[in-house]
């Protein structure tokens, strides 16, 4: 079984403006990339759906969904770009690109879940990982993994999947969403102290939150993990394993300070692999989150795929 690709050209129309680092061209880059390297002809190529309005109330209110519709759809109508956040501004082809982006996840699960894949990588944006149930935040407006992973659970009948964040910021959002859902075991590590300034304290018994500090390097890194993650794990025994990919935990990566290299990431992709081999049937969605730095991104996207691929 082949690893599949998700993606789709609506994802490249969400633009925040010029010089913002959540761009277009990350989807570019990554592309490129792998057509470079050769990984491309080695996945299956399918473009996302978009998701539901049911589909995304699995993660979010629904008073939060409707309103975030009517209000990227007056956008979409207006032409104007408008500021939602200090940080996330709507563009014209921003509704598009958010459902598109959450229905890979989507998508992606269906497929892996019917083992027509054995696994899944979803090159889509806007991220979702800061998205909370409620409120748009830090370039995110729907949670996608956080609406992948209640999708399996909900719609599939799965009793027990992880979420695994290796984002070099702290994924706020799906906390928010999914603390307290013993169905859900979350571990992420994130830059502490940095943006959103969360984290330092679990928000319940479901999350493995690894505050990391501004310099460290992979083997240190590791050797927390090892710790902190794995056992877990472990125990819990996840039928499925979600992946928010964020990759500017590089030390490429402007918007943090963290040391990671391309080896990191494939270090934890094969140590995921295992685990979602062990207990999961090799079940792995993942869907892309930060990396803003392109070239670091493109290497590291490519180095997790090509891992996923010889899973």
């Amino acid at each position: 079984m082949s690893t599949l690709f998700f993606s789709h050209p609506d994802c490249r129309l969400h633009d925040m403006g010029a010089g913002h680092p959540e761009c277009p061209q990350r989807l570019d880059a990554i592309s490129d990339h792998l057509i470079a390297t050769g990984l491309d002809i080695m996945l299956q190529h399918e473009e996302a759906p978009l998701a539901t309005l049911a589909q995304l109330e699995r993660a979010h209110s629904a008073a939060y969904v409707l309103q975030l519709k009517d209000v990227l759809e007056r956008v979409r109508d207006s032409g104007e770009p408008r500021a939602l956040d200090p940080d996330t501004v709507a563009a014209p082809g921003t509704w598009q690109a958010a459902l598109r982006a959450a229905g890979a996840a989507v998508a992606a699960t269906d497929e892996v879940i019917a083992g027509r894949a054995r696994n899944a990588f979803c090159a889509v944006r806007p991220p979702g990982h800061h998205a909370t149930r409620d409120e748009t935040m830090g370039f995110c407006f729907f949670n996608n993994v956080a609406v992948a992973a209640r999708h399996a659970l909900d719609a599939h009948g799965l009793q027990r999947v992880a979420i695994i964040d290796f984002d070099v910021h702290h994924g706020n959002g799906t906390e928010d969403i999914v603390a307290g859902d013993e169905r859900i075991l979350m571990c992420s590590f994130f830059q502490h102290p940095l943006y959103p300034h969360s984290g330092a304290v679990p928000k319940g018994t479901n999350m493995i939150n690894v505050p990391v500090a501004p310099y460290t390097r992979g083997p240190e890194l590791r050797q927390t993990l090892e710790a902190m993650w794995w056992p877990r794990l472990d125990d819990f025994r996840p039928q499925m394993v979600f992946i928010s990919a964020g990759f500017d935990a590089h030390r490429e990566d402007d918007l943090g300070q963290l040391g990671l290299v391309e080896a990191d990431y494939e270090w934890m992709t094969r140590r995921l692999v295992e685990v979602a081999g062990r207990h999961a049937g090799g079940r792995i969605v993942s869907c892309l989150e930060g990396g803003y730095a392109l070239s670091a991104l493109a290497r590291s996207v490519a180095t997790h795929v090509r891992v996923l691929a010889d899973a």
